[in-house]
């Protein structure tokens, strides 16, 4: 497994391992629409905080072995976040069409998928 450089401590990492990929993926959801939130008001601060704690569990996921046949999709995901919040946009997203991608995630997960 690969390690994780976390500003979270080992308890919320070892607690991440044991989700679901869909509760994983929810979870990050929430991070970047708080991210995208901040981003929209104008917030740096807040949209930097966001963004760190979104990419600690996305990368805290890839280093999930339980999802070794999944990392292309997971990355790719990271990866439109990353270009939408921070970036160019070029892949022309929209925090609605990543909501829209995050969202069945975290209702799947609450439903105990």
């Amino acid at each position: 497994m690969m390690d994780v450089v976390s500003a979270h401590p080992g308890t919320v990492i070892e607690r991440w391992r044991t989700m679901t990929l869909a509760a994983q993926l929810g979870n990050i959801g929430s991070e970047v629409g708080r991210a995208a939130r901040a981003r929209s008001l104008g917030n740096d601060q807040r949209l930097a905080r966001s963004l760190d704690r979104a990419l600690e569990l996305f990368d805290a996921t890839l280093a999930d072995e339980r999802w070794r046949g999944r990392r292309k999709e997971i990355a790719r995901a990271r990866e439109i976040v990353c270009d939408f919040l921070v970036g160019d946009n070029v892949h022309g997203s929209s925090a609605e069409s990543l909501d829209a991608y995050f969202l069945p995630f975290a209702v799947a997960a609450r439903n105990g998928w």
